[in-house]
């Protein structure tokens, strides 16, 4: 058996009188896609937020490739391998997709942002920055400025920018929100071609994606793991389709 890249321990993080994360223990083994998944309110962003290091959690452990990471800050994860995307896009519209990325690898080899020399000249951060958007399918694009792009390819050019740090583990939080069908099944087949290279936590409401990527699903429940299991073992769980009445039942 290989051991855990990442170990979540007993996460717990209350609002007030809000339980948001309940005593909550999950595991995630190298290169598998591990779907969170559950109704408004579960708690899903709040977990991702606090394995990202945005939320500091009130007890439990967090643990990546075997050091306690839990108190470590954003920018220490991110420089130990965790990459993270956002439920909203986060790009810089007047630069083009290239100049995107390549600040990304900029940034994670700790340069100065010194825009003015020409930092999609130099070959150390355009050579990383065009094989991330060669993973993405954004190669043709590299030239076009990002406020030119639809909201799929901006959220393909996102992940690059995720892939150009180089992390061993990604976070994707809601990568398919506001996307039409066909923008989706793209996202879907970019996923499938990251899958094995990289460990994946994903957070996602689109059921399909889901069931087509992971390999193991964990469902919460205000704040609370109720299963964890591969798509098979989640489709027939009852207690997973009592938590997913109406229409969502429908899509398991």
């Amino acid at each position: 058996m290989s051991t855990p890249l990442l170990q979540v321990q007993g996460l717990v993080k209350r609002f007030g009188g809000l339980l948001a994360t309940d005593n909550l223990s999950l595991s995630l083994m190298p290169g598998e896609i591990h779907a969170v998944i559950g109704p408004n309110g579960a708690g899903k962003t709040t977990l991702i937020n606090q394995l990202g290091g945005e939320i500091t959690p009130d007890a439990g452990r967090i643990v990546f490739d075997g050091h306690d990471i839990t108190a470590a800050r954003p920018h220490q994860r991110a420089l130990a391998g965790i990459g993270r995307s956002y439920q909203i896009s986060s790009v810089f519209h007047d630069f083009t997709v290239l100049q995107n990325v390549a600040l990304g690898v900029q940034a994670h080899a700790g340069s100065s942002f010194r825009f003015w020399r020409k930092a999609a000249a130099e070959p150390a951060l355009t050579g990383p920055a065009r094989q991330a958007l060669q993973l993405v399918g954004l190669a043709d694009r590299e030239n076009t400025p990002v406020a030119e792009l639809a909201h799929g390819e901006r959220r393909q050019l996102e992940i690059a920018m995720t892939l150009a740090t180089q992390p061993r583990l990604l976070l994707l939080d809601e990568p398919m929100a506001g996307m039409g069908q066909a923008e989706s099944e793209s996202v879907v087949a970019l996923l499938s071609r990251l899958k094995g290279r990289y460990t994946v936590l994903l957070v996602e409401h689109d059921m399909d994606a889901v069931f087509a990527l992971a390999d193991r699903i964990t469902v919460l429940v205000y704040g609370r793991p109720i299963a964890t299991g591969t798509p098979a073992q989640i489709r027939a769980d009852a207690a997973v389709r009592e938590a997913y009445l109406g229409e969502q039942d429908s899509a398991l």
